[in-house]
């Protein structure tokens, strides 16, 4: 979920220095053919879907320690004019979520991972900018405007438009528009959350420095990533962008908060009983369908490694990490408070001691990745050996639990010898979806180039 802004520019002409000092990003909302009312009116319907499945907290001091946050926030003239509401959802996965017109979300397992209450507030700041951006309904309306156009007079009249925009595949779904977010989305609500923190008087940096934290978590868990970042692609550099945008605001003194307060919050969630719903995913497992790849292939080419991956999927990958998941948002399920790639792909270079011995390396790479995942079993399937780019290639399949519920995924593992190490590329998907998506696999495969 890369943006650079270069602060000021010196010219230095016969011994006289001129600055040039960069202004700070203008951030409007994109085309929308919601109205502001309409944003109102959607938030609402979804709010009180939303409400039935997840567990709201109902703790006074919680609710109003959140609630403390938020106001300070949207006073700020970036917030606009919009009815917001601040809630608790006992859940321990790291998210937060709005819905257009105001509702605002945040996860327990958001507060019990903030490092202060800056951070939390930078979370609520960058939530209540994509209210603000009206990046939801923009969204939607980008995707489906033909259908839009036709039907959402006749929608707000009835007062359906949730379920006007569910018949156009818009609704509150695992692919829902008006949750998941673009890069360029991201970076304007980092921005402009960061603007209305400063105003608040929270440490804007803050904002950034959690969201690296759960970037740190995905690098250091596997496959397993956060489920703020499945929601929210990075836009890259957060830190240096936010800092940059620090500087062209008036100086000031911020806070971080009261560490003591946030300490007495974290108390309160741990001492709270579990509700039967604690954990629930509003957004319906699909058991896969929906993440299924289609046919139709992009390339992707960086850092020395091409291969082509399903249009429907996007690429996540780190600065930090020479590790790349393909998939669909779809195929990154919640499982024990992360999201973990569920239908996808993930691709790496293992290092090796010397020159790449196929057989021998691949032996110690699949020994430890057996150790890191002590559920996943040998399929009992010979391994086959081929060819890809004129380099020795292997594949070895694995089954292991699913994290669609009720399923045993199946990890087709191929290994290839690169110049630089053992090169890894892990097709992973449910066993009763794996006969659909082996054509694409095997196409993302043989177009591997290096």
């Amino acid at each position: 979920m890369k943006r650079s802004y270069s602060l000021i520019a010196g010219v230095v002409v016969l011994a006289a220095a001129v600055s040039f000092a960069q202004k700070p990003k203008t951030i409007k909302p994109g085309w929308n053919l919601f109205s502001q009312a309409q944003d109102v009116q959607l938030g609402k319907e979804a709010a009180g879907e939303i409400e039935k499945q997840v567990a709201v907290v109902n703790n006074a001091q919680l609710v109003d320690y959140v609630n403390r946050i938020g106001k300070k926030l949207v006073a700020q003239p970036e917030a606009g004019q919009y009815p917001y509401t601040f809630k608790v959802v006992y859940d321990k996965s790291i998210n937060a979520f709005a819905l257009p017109g105001g509702p605002s979300y945040v996860h327990t397992g958001l507060i019990l991972a903030a490092d202060n209450e800056a951070q939390i507030a930078g979370v609520l700041a960058h939530e209540v900018s994509h209210v603000a951006l009206r990046h939801g309904t923009s969204q939607v309306t980008k995707a489906q405007a033909i259908q839009l156009l036709a039907g959402l007079g006749g929608a707000m009249a009835g007062g359906g438009l949730l379920g006007q925009l569910a018949q156009v595949g818009a609704g509150l779904g695992a692919n829902s528009l008006l949750l998941k977010f673009s890069r360029s989305a991201e970076s304007d609500a980092d921005l402009l959350g960061a603007r209305m923190m400063a105003k608040a008087g929270y440490d804007p940096v803050e904002m950034a420095k959690f969201f690296e934290k759960l970037e740190a978590q995905e690098q250091s868990s596997g496959r397993s990533i956060p489920q703020f970042l499945s929601d929210h692609p990075n836009p890259g550099n957060r830190v240096k962008a936010v800092s940059a945008e620090v500087k062209l605001m008036p100086a000031r003194e911020y806070t971080k908060g009261d560490t003591a307060d946030l300490g007495r919050m974290k108390t309160t969630i741990n001492g709270l009983p579990v509700p039967p719903k604690a954990n629930t995913n509003f957004r319906a497992d699909s058991g896969g369908v929906t993440a299924r790849p289609n046919a139709q292939l992009k390339q992707y080419s960086a850092k020395g490694l091409g291969f082509k991956y399903p249009s429907n999927w996007e690429v996540f990958s780190n600065q930090q990490s020479s590790e790349i998941t393909v998939a669909s948002r779809d195929g990154i399920a919640e499982t024990n408070g992360n999201a973990e790639i569920a239908y996808g792909a993930i691709i790496g270079l293992a290092q090796t001691k010397s020159q790449v011995n196929i057989e021998n390396d691949t032996k110690a790479f699949l020994d430890r990745m057996l150790q890191q995942n002590k559920n996943m079993k040998a399929s009992g399937e010979a391994t086959k050996r081929f060819s890809v780019n004129g380099a020795n290639a292997l594949l070895n399949v694995f089954f292991g639990p699913s994290a669609f519920q009720g399923q045993r995924e199946v990890d087709a593992v191929v290994t290839v010898a690169h110049p630089q190490g053992l090169l890894y590329m892990i097709l992973i998907a449910p066993e009763g979806e794996y006969p659909k998506a082996q054509p694409v696999f095997d196409q993302m495969i043989q177009s591997l180039q290096f």
